[in-house]
């Protein structure tokens, strides 16, 4: 594990209060370990959550002026679900300053889009908590950069499985693709699924992801940007 030493400079935010930045990296885990040694992350996540829905919803709100709620709450979902915070974190360098027990470590929860997505949240509250929310505000755009472009990412990678089936339904129908289990590793705590997508019995791209949907999803990313490359003539 790396010290949090660096995060200041990643987060263009120095803490006043070093505590509140060591509480945000702590998993409850590290505490069966470590008894006595203060408190995990959870109720700052709990916080963090609320301030990072405010911004966004903020940010959104003055982003998109013409839109309703309803498409407004989408983007935000968006921005603010699981796998996006976890990336966030992963981007920030949060995995390898994570606080574990020992079991957790050894199971591979410093990749776990759960307990970095948690730690996303409980350093948005750690900040607040530290500083204010205009410091907060500045802090959680700076991470996400160009809102717009973050959101055509997140828009592009949705739903892969259907963006191919698009692609592949007018030369072969409906019913030309197939995803087949390559492979299953890892104790059932951990599951990691392999999955080749095939068109007929042609294989377009493979994909792994600690579940059959986010490995079919992986799997259909790969058979798409084969496809394009193709398209392309590289």
């Amino acid at each position: 594990m790396s010290t949090p030493d660096a995060l200041p400079d990643r987060l263009g935010y120095a803490f006043r209060d070093p505590a509140l930045l060591a509480r945000a990296l702590t998993h409850r885990s590290w505490l069966q370990d470590q008894p006595g040694t203060g408190e995990s992350n959870q109720r700052l996540e709990f916080l963090g959550d609320a301030v990072l829905q405010l911004i966004l919803t903020e940010a959104l709100f003055a982003l998109f002026p013409g839109e309703r709620e309803g498409a407004l709450s989408k983007r935000r979902a968006a921005l603010a679900n699981g796998s996006f915070l976890a990336r966030l974190a992963r981007e920030l360098g949060l995995a390898t300053s994570l606080r574990l027990g020992r079991s957790e470590e050894a199971g591979g929860g410093r990749d776990k889009a759960a307990a970095l997505e948690d730690a996303c949240e409980a350093l948005v509250g750690a900040v607040y908590l530290d500083s204010d929310l205009p410091t907060a505000r500045r802090v959680v755009r700076g991470g996400y950069g160009d809102l717009a472009a973050r959101l055509a990412e997140v828009e592009e990678g949705e739903n892969p499985k259907g963006r191919l089936q698009e692609r592949v339904q007018p030369a072969h129908g409906n019913d030309a693709l197939r995803y087949d289990i390559v492979a299953v590793e890892g104790a059932d705590h951990a599951r990691a699924y392999e999955i080749a997508v095939l068109l007929h019995d042609r294989e377009l791209g493979r994909g792994r992801g600690p579940s059959k949907k986010l490995a079919e999803e992986a799997a259909a990313r790969a058979a798409l940007a084969a496809l394009e490359k193709k398209t392309d003539g590289a």
